[in-house]
């Protein structure tokens, strides 16, 4: 019964993994968008300042004409004048008038040109705008076609996937499938094996009394470190070899035994061969206790005869 379990968990899982993902696509797809929008909505605004700008030198162009036409209008005047005076006093106004009109127009002149000038070049940059803020609307309306034909195509998977999830859902308890739902939305696998007694999720040793009930198989477990739905893998012999067993690694007090044993081996073999020189002194002051005397008794022998007698 626990091992169907598992196999729907593994299906589900499958199939749950791609749909988590394509929802999350869905909800991030708009923001590929955000950043065409936030372009879009800037040229419409520099525009419009433009635009405002342009009006308003627009206008300051035409009281410069209407200033520049007054000016000229003064100098003819003063000029046409010239043919009818009579005395020096209306001469020397009406010269006045002139050089004052002819400075004035000059003046006004200058300044229309340098502002017709700008209002051209004003006119260019909209005309640019314009043609950017047309060019940035269609790509974003393409782009925005384009993630729609996307958008949809995600959704019809999720439809077909939410099919299947409905198939093999009811077949689980309806606790172990919310939390086994909310495991694979964090981690992405919600159900791994134990390998020597190592889960293959998170790679942590488990206690060796839970590692035996998962291997069981009687009943759902949970790995108590990354919360995984455990089931127990068989593991080649060429395989184990390269997993780290915990129950032949030992520990630092058997290391200091090993050490004492050790020391003591050579206490011993230290006092073994202090006892061998003792030996092999004592020894040596026998030999020359016996060599005295035999040196002693060749003297004696070696004595005058004559003397003895």
């Amino acid at each position: 019964m626990v091992t169907e379990v598992f196999d729907n968990l593994k299906e589900l899982q499958s199939i749950l993994v791609k749909k988590y993902d394509l929802e999350k696509k869905v909800q991030e797809a708009p923001k590929q968008l955000s950043s065409q929008d936030e372009l879009l909505a800037r040229l419409k605004k520099e525009y419009i300042a433009k635009n405002a700008e342009y009006d308003e030198l627009k206008a300051k162009v035409g009281t410069l004409k209407v200033e520049l036409d007054e000016a000229v209008k003064s100098r003819e005047a003063g000029e046409k004048g010239m043919d009818n005076i009579t005395t020096h006093r209306e001469y020397e106004a009406l010269e006045k008038q002139i050089a004052e009109a002819t400075d004035k127009e000059n003046e006004v002149r200058k300044d229309l040109q340098k502002e017709e000038k700008r209002l051209s070049e004003l006119n260019e940059t909209l005309k640019n705008y314009e043609s950017m803020i047309s060019s940035q609307e269609a790509d974003l309306n393409s782009s925005r076609d384009s993630l729609n034909n996307q958008l949809s195509e995600y959704n019809n998977e999720i439809a077909q996937l939410k099919a299947e999830e409905d198939k093999i859902a009811p077949n689980i308890d309806q606790e172990i499938l919310f939390k086994f739902q909310r495991i694979i939305q964090r981690n992405t696998n919600g159900i791994v094996s134990v390998r020597n007694g190592v889960c293959t999720g998170c790679h942590m040793t488990l206690p060796p009394q839970f590692a035996n009930i998962v291997r069981e198989g009687d009943n759902i477990n949970f790995c108590p470190y990354c919360s995984r739905i455990l089931y127990y893998e068989e593991v080649a012999e060429d395989e184990a070899e390269n997993y780290f067993d915990i129950n032949t690694a030992g520990s630092l007090a058997d290391l200091d035994d090993e050490f004492e044993d050790e020391d003591e081996e050579m206490d011993n073999e230290n006092q073994e061969d202090s006892g061998m020189y003792d030996d092999e002194a004592d020894l040596s002051d026998d030999d020359d206790e016996l060599l005295d005397d035999e040196m002693d008794d060749e003297e004696d022998s070696d004595e005058d005869p004559s003397d003895s007698e």
